[in-house]
């Protein structure tokens, strides 16, 4: 979707690049291009990667991106290992479409994330570093199968509802790039409830597989959203810029309201002892849950979850391991740049 990284100038690292500070009608021109630039986003419009942003706009962006195009990188980890152990070649096939479907969805966010003028070498390196963070989720194991389909449901379902607000992003390359990514998405949390609930008409240990997993990824799923509105960071300069639509704690909401009654169909319950409906919230009422255990969020996300150093090292591994397949298309587009040149 995206095939060209562009080197975009902003005032602001043109100062300080300058080593100066800006003077009065340096100001004052930032100042016009920032009210332009907020009614832009007030009248829903889609700022390009050749406008005038603010640099605190443009932060915000690669920060989010970039972790978003992570987190479907390492995302492609959990089940990979899975494709050789799928039951029928049906679920292999349809495991081996999604774990690419991830590889490609990384692919289009780096590409947008480039048109910010960032190159995707130095994005890669502050993941394999460690600098760069990517979804919590990533770092739990699958220990069944049933874990494959419970990816699919729950945190493919708590994915989409995060990610389709993002289709209306007001950065306009990250909001096409979604567009075509919660299209693949929906084929996978519907492939994840298909195989649930295939296995929840088997045999006793096959629905007991299917509530063992469900037990363990319920609560992380939960935390996908982010932690509440308050205590989260970035929530009010993305949702003032347009990046960010609907709020952590909405959207989470939205989640288990929708959640729970397909849980109900495919008869397993959910580990929340406080989860009840509550018909006095709001016109249609709301599903009440119960509290979310943000000390293993944190614990998770500054790297100490089960599976962050496994995780890590194999996303560096592969990159190592792939290092002769970049050189080996380096070379050959500088081979035929020459004979271009000679033709010419």
């Amino acid at each position: 979707m995206y095939t060209q990284a562009l080197d975009i100038p902003s005032p602001d690292r043109d100062d300080a690049a300058r080593g100066g500070p800006r003077s009065l009608a340096e100001q004052q021109r930032d100042a016009a291009y920032e009210a332009e630039f907020d009614a832009r986003v007030a009248r829903g419009e889609f700022v390009e990667a050749k406008d005038w942003m603010p640099e605190g706009y443009r932060k915000t962006l690669v920060r989010q991106i970039s972790q978003h195009a992570h987190s479907e990188i390492v995302g492609m980890l959990p089940e990979g290992n899975w494709i050789t152990r799928a039951p029928t070649l049906k679920r292999k096939a349809i495991l081996l479409a999604k774990v690419q479907d991830e590889g490609g969805h990384g692919m289009y966010l780096y590409a947008a994330a480039e048109t910010l003028g960032v190159a995707r070498d130095d994005l890669v390196d502050a993941l394999h570093s460690g600098k760069a963070k990517y979804s919590s989720i990533f770092n739990y194991p699958t220990l069944n199968w049933a874990d494959i389909g419970v990816i699919g449901w729950l945190v493919d379902g708590a994915a989409i509802m995060n990610q389709i607000p993002l289709c209306r992003c007001s950065y306009g390359p990250y909001a096409r790039a979604m567009i075509r990514i919660c299209k693949e998405e929906s084929f996978h949390q519907r492939q994840g409830y298909d195989l649930l609930l295939t296995m929840m008409k088997g045999t006793a240990d096959q629905r007991a597989m299917v509530q063992d997993a469900v037990d363990r990824w319920w609560w992380p799923s939960l935390m996908m959203f982010g932690p509440h509105d308050k205590d989260s960071v970035h929530s009010g300069d993305s949702i003032k810029w347009g990046i960010k639509r609907i709020s952590n704690d909405d959207l989470r909401q939205k989640f288990v309201d929708a959640t729970v009654p397909q849980a109900k169909l495919l008869g397993i319950s959910l580990p929340d002892p406080d989860l009840r409906f509550n018909e006095e919230r709001g016109e249609r009422g709301h599903w009440d849950f119960g509290t979310i255990d943000w000390s293993e969020f944190r614990n998770v996300v500054n790297g100490h979850g089960q599976c962050n150093r496994e995780r890590l090292a194999d996303r560096v591994q592969a990159w190592e391991d792939g290092a002769w397949v970049r050189e080996a298309a380096l070379a050959h587009a500088e081979k035929q740049r020459r004979r271009d040149r000679l033709a010419a």
